[in-house]
């Protein structure tokens, strides 16, 4: 059995700098999250759409269907960046 901490890990805000600069450090990274969700959402939905066949989202710059599935990896690649910098941002 572990004692439980006797003091807490993070000590209220007193100060109103601080209170504001941390305000604004959650705001930021609430909206990173919803970026990236947002995005991974609409990369599903083209996947799913890609793979019954309704659309041809990269028929425009890719001829062939691994082409038009690299495309697709490619943003895939893209969106797994920018949540590997959005989480970065969160824990610093």
């Amino acid at each position: 059995m572990s004692e439980p901490d006797r003091e807490p890990t993070e000590t209220p805000t007193t100060d109103k700098q601080e209170a504001e600069k941390e305000g604004q450090r959650m705001a930021r990274n609430w909206v990173g999250i919803a970026v990236v969700s947002i995005l991974a959402m609409l990369l599903v939905v083209i996947a799913l759409m890609q793979a019954t066949g309704l659309v041809d989202v990269f028929a425009p710059v890719a001829t062939t269907e691994t082409q038009q599935w690299g495309a697709f990896v490619v943003l895939a690649v893209i969106v797994v960046a920018i949540a590997g910098w959005s989480w970065k941002a969160i824990a610093s």
